[in-house]
């Protein structure tokens, strides 16, 4: 089976930057793919995806180095066994608030006896390879979203779980849930020290510690703190921030300082 390359840079102790798609275009995903990011995470939760425009998606980045991962809309084992099945090589799934969520969800990723995903890998043979069924348990990466208050409570818990790889912080909904504006790179001190509290948590459990950010800068601030792997925004932030900058340029003016929105 393919490696999972996530695996190996982590393993040698390297930051993992991960790619973020919100539009559902092959093409997009093609060209996120040999910008140099080490993963592309194709969001159907709040990018405006499905199932259909993913399968192209995977296609297309199979045509390139990064690692192909999805965020699923919810906690629902068809569509993650299904996205698996597609040929995700990782699975970020929102709103991992207690055990049980932990569990049902790193269940649907794993074959039994560990889990309960179904047999029929399809085009995940077609990435992984002919022996992906032995192999998949293994390669395939499994992050739970942090981002609710009942979530922060039951962390330790959560991180307990068996076959749990990693927590990926959805830091707006994390703000939202501590009462605070929802901003990436909030400057509330309590969403501070519960992003904070999570990545020390995460890390001291042996898992993956990862995070949305607003930006390359933001992201390279996160991996200072901790983290192993960053989002330096969608593709919809990026492209706007590249436009802006142009556009201001070739007025005479000086590009307006803005951080990539959609900070999930």
């Amino acid at each position: 089976m393919r490696t999972n390359q996530i695996r190996t840079k982590l393993a040698a102790g390297q930051p993992v930057i991960n790619g973020w798609l919100a539009i559902p275009s092959s093409y997009s995903a093609e060209v996120m793919g040999h910008q140099g990011f080490d993963s592309v995470t194709i969001d159907l939760q709040h990018g405006m995806i499905g199932i259909d425009a993913a399968l192209s998606m995977f296609q297309a980045l199979s045509s390139t180095p990064a690692v192909p991962m999805a965020r699923v809309p919810w906690n629902d084992p068809a569509q993650i066994m299904r996205l698996l099945d597609t040929g995700a090589y990782g699975i970020i799934c929102p709103m991992i608030s207690t055990v049980d969520d932990a569990v049902s969800f790193v269940s649907s990723c794993r074959y039994p006896p560990k889990g309960q995903r179904s047999f029929g890998p399809a085009r995940g043979l077609l990435y992984g390879g002919a022996d992906y069924y032995p192999h998949a348990d293994r390669e395939i990466l499994t992050f739970g979203m942090i981002e609710t208050r009942a979530g922060l409570d039951n962390l330790e818990a959560i991180l307990a779980v068996e076959g749990l790889d990693g927590i990926y912080i959805g830091p707006n909904d994390l703000a939202l849930a501590l009462g605070a504006v929802p901003r990436s790179e909030s400057d509330d001190p309590v969403v501070k020290e519960a992003v904070k509290h999570i990545c020390e948590r995460t890390k001291a459990h042996g898992k993956i510690a990862g995070i949305f950010c607003s930006s390359g800068e933001a992201a390279a601030r996160r991996i200072t703190e901790g983290f192993q792997i960053v989002t330096p925004g969608n593709e919809v932030a990026l492209m706007s921030m590249a436009a802006k900058a142009a556009i201001a340029a070739a007025r005479g003016a000086k590009a307006p300082i803005a951080a990539a929105g959609n900070g999930y």
